[in-house]
């Protein structure tokens, strides 16, 4: 379960960095990736995680590695 935790914690951390690196608000990134603001919140606030395919979105609208997001890569 460690290793579980450990991944909710480096994918929340990352997604801010992302988020902020990408110069995009809450809204517009989640405008471009179908859910809510809310959402993108609580994407990196508690454990809750997005759908496979709003995963990827994500990747592909931060361009970014579904590998570096989950800390399987640096």
């Amino acid at each position: 379960m460690v290793i579980i935790h450990n991944m909710y914690e480096i994918f929340k951390k990352r997604l801010k960095e992302e988020i902020k690196l990408s110069g995009m608000t809450n809204i517009e990134l989640a405008e471009k990736i179908g859910v809510s603001p809310e959402m993108v919140t609580q994407y990196y606030t508690t454990r809750k995680m997005p759908s496979l395919s709003t995963f990827e979105k994500l990747c592909r609208v931060l361009d970014v590695s579904a590998d570096y997001l989950l800390g399987l890569s640096d």
